[in-house]
């Protein structure tokens, strides 16, 4: 593994590993309903950064400990917010919008396994990830109307993932929804009670699948988000598709389903 690697760095809120081709970051708060502030924010910062540069890591699963998900924000954090000035909040929303960034960006898949409460910035995490799945007693809401504020920097990824309609709603009424809404709401893709049983063969999937591909993959649904088909869309598409094709991995996929055998990804 790298030196920076989080698996060899020691977090005060974060419980990281990696076994074979799959990296856990896992919020490690239970008795504060793993509710992050600045500390929080900055080790997943660094997890995602140490886990993106490893070549080892080929899947990342996003989970937590204890009964809850996630509480959102920390009371303890909010209140230092109250008592900062403009400067020092953008600085501190900065932060924020860097991980949801960088998550939502991470060149590997990711998979949100999702369990009790889910509020506020947790639903940013959460429509951040590729992959989610919840319990059946999983709960969600953006509350921060009741608070005076505004889910600002997850609405680009809550909004993106709910659509405009369901999102005018529950960021307005700060109402919970449950995961069978969840569901409807295609913020999470499955609901089971068993969290890993469930992820097992997605993740086994995705260990099977090209590295390449899947980063590609990525990339390309990124560019495409604006739902715009012009010009430069299918000069754009037609570059990736042939780029691909004549890249280490696509030549290793192409040969290996007409020679009938699985492809090595890991000797390229």
């Amino acid at each position: 593994m790298t030196s920076n690697t989080p698996h060899t760095t020691q977090f005060e809120y974060l419980s990281c590993a990696l076994h074979s081709g799959v990296g856990e970051m896992v919020l490690n708060r239970a008795d504060k309903h793993n509710a992050f502030d600045e500390v929080m924010i900055s080790e997943m910062i660094a997890a995602l950064d140490g886990f993106a540069s490893n070549d080892d890591c080929q899947v990342l699963v996003l989970k937590a400990n204890g009964k809850n998900f996630s509480a959102g924000a920390d009371l303890n954090w909010m209140r230092k917010q109250a008592k900062m000035d403009f400067e020092q909040n953008l600085a501190d929303a900065n932060a924020l919008a860097t991980l949801m960034h960088k998550l939502d960006k991470f060149p590997k898949p990711t998979v949100a396994l999702v369990q009790g409460a889910a509020f506020g910035g947790a639903l940013g995490l959460i429509c951040a990830s590729d992959i989610a799945i919840a319990t059946t007693r999983a709960s969600f809401c953006l509350s921060e109307v009741k608070l005076g504020l505004i889910p600002a920097v997850i609405s680009p990824y809550v909004a993106r993932t709910m659509g405009q309609r369901a999102s005018r709603r529950y960021m307005l009424t700060a109402e919970r929804f449950s995961a069978e809404q969840a569901l409807k709401l295609d913020v999470v893709h499955e609901v089971s009670d068993d969290l890993e049983a469930a992820a097992e063969p997605i993740i086994a999937a995705l260990l099977s699948n090209s590295p390449q591909g899947m980063a590609w993959v990525k990339t390309l649904l990124s560019r495409l988000e604006d739902g715009v088909i012009d010009a430069n869309t299918l000069a754009y598409t037609s570059e990736r598709i042939a780029r691909i094709r004549v890249s280490n991995e696509g030549q290793e996929g192409l040969n290996a389903f007409f020679d009938k055998r699985k492809p090595d990804w890991k000797a390229i």
